[in-house]
């Protein structure tokens, strides 16, 4: 048994050279992410690709119609549907912005190893179909997402957020 298929590419920005580590953390830390489906992970496929702001920013525009870079896209491919039966289970993309990324990191005081996998994260349990628009989703996620990092050894990135 194999585990799932995951895509890393360095589109663009200076991912590779902040974080030469860039491509194996997406690796590891989208792999974590997948354990929590109930999918088989041998059939899972998702593609990262570690974009820079104006290639946010124009799909952010063409897909969402908004006209700004945000760190992070996920374009989920099943949406709400059903996977195969049999087969690859292509589950989307996860894209990032590295300015906005890179930015956020500092403005945070935290590492962007640290910040990148969070993102990558939440990136994938969207494909997974979590969301954060509703109160009940946004805790049922937010709660994931922290147990995750948490066995990644991740600081919980929420933890500022709370009084």
């Amino acid at each position: 048994m194999s585990g799932p298929d995951i895509a890393v590419s360095l589109a663009a920005g200076d991912w590779a050279t902040a974080l030469p580590e860039a491509e194996d953390l997406c690796l590891r830390v989208a792999a974590v992410a997948l354990g929590v489906a109930d999918l088989p992970a041998e059939r899972l496929e998702v593609s990262i690709v570690l974009a820079d702001d104006a290639t946010v920013r124009d799909l952010n525009h063409r897909y969402r119609g908004q006209d700004r870079a945000t760190n992070v896209l996920s374009f989920a491919a099943l949406d709400g549907g059903s996977p195969p039966p049999e087969g690859p289970i292509l589950l989307g993309d996860v894209v990032l912005a590295w300015e906005t990324v890179a930015a956020e990191a500092v403005r945070d005081g935290k590492t962007l190893a640290q910040h990148l996998s969070h993102l990558v994260v939440h990136g994938v349990l969207h494909l997974l179909g979590y969301d954060h628009q509703v109160d009940g989703q946004a805790t049922e996620m937010e709660s994931l997402e922290r147990a995750l990092l948490g066995a990644l050894g991740v600081p919980d990135p929420y933890a500022a957020d709370e009084p």
